[in-house]
């Protein structure tokens, strides 16, 4: 393997989530670049950064729970010190088939603030940030008092908003509210990125060839969701190079008018169920 140079000037890639979407980031924008992967399972990051470092990216692992502030300052402390921190890719986070109300809810909504408001203060011109959301927070329905909130809130608060606090133990609504909320999060916050000369947007995928995904698949709601795929013409699930493809433009350089939005990458899933569906 190459010797891979590292120091102060080096461009700095941080992707939390060591799974499908975000293997499948890694490899899209990593090259040239030092890249930090974050996962909370050091088997899982110890794989996966094996078999980056033998494709010739400079990967390193960091032991990461996004769901805990503290451990989410330290990787922003250590990405800022590796050198230039070019993009953040938000890609960790679990579905209903996988876990508890309580854990999605802890992950997904309070990682992705904790994510947000970490990397927001080694954020530097230049700097894009893109969260992965779902298309499932286009279809939630909340009032306008939650959905505010739910913007703008300190992640402290977050889970005594009443929206939240509805979810009781449902998986399911949890990962919707979830989801709109990380949507949510990325339009308020790209303000305070403005000013910092740094852009933050959010992607949110349809159905994914992912191991989360193929857990869905197999569980209670498989057979509603496959038919979904059907009925709204996409035909066939997304790839995780789609779902990277869209990420390399939003944190590439032809994205730089761009801020503060969501990228809807779904086949037409969020449009069927929108204007299409019947039951």
């Amino acid at each position: 393997m190459a010797e891979q140079r590292s120091g102060p000037s080096r461009e700095v890639v941080v992707v939390t989530g060591a799974g499908g979407m975000g293997v499948a980031v890694a490899r899209r924008i990593g090259s040239g670049r030092t890249v930090l992967l974050a996962d909370a399972s050091r088997g899982q990051l110890d794989r996966v950064v094996g078999a980056l470092s033998d494709e010739g990216y400079a990967a390193r692992g960091v032991l990461t729970d996004v769901s805990d502030r503290g451990s989410v300052d330290a990787l922003a402390a250590e990405a800022a010190g590796a050198g230039r921190v070019s993009a953040v890719v938000h890609t960790a986070g679990v579905s209903a088939a996988q876990a508890t109300a309580e854990t999605i809810l802890r992950v997904n909504l309070l990682g992705t603030a904790h994510v947000i408001d970490a990397f927001e203060g080694v954020a530097e011109p230049g700097t894009a940030m893109v969260c992965v959301s779902s298309m499932a927070g286009h279809v939630a329905s909340l009032g306008r008092e939650d959905e505010a909130a739910l913007a703008t809130a300190p992640a402290a608060e977050l889970l005594d908003i009443g929206a939240v606090k509805a979810v009781g133990d449902s998986a399911t609504r949890a990962y919707i509210v979830s989801k709109r909320a990380n949507q949510l999060r990325v339009e308020a916050a790209a303000l305070a990125w403005s000013r910092r000369g740094a852009r933050i947007n959010s992607v949110s995928p349809g159905v994914v060839a992912t191991a989360m995904a193929k857990a869905e698949a197999d569980g209670p709601s498989g057979a509603r969701m496959l038919a979904m795929l059907e009925a709204s013409g996409a035909g066939r699930t997304g790839t995780p190079a789609e779902i990277a493809d869209a990420v390399a433009f939003l944190t590439g350089p032809e994205a730089r008018y761009i801020t503060g939005t969501d990228l809807l990458v779904d086949g037409g899933q969020a449009a069927w169920l929108r204007h299409h569906r019947t039951a």
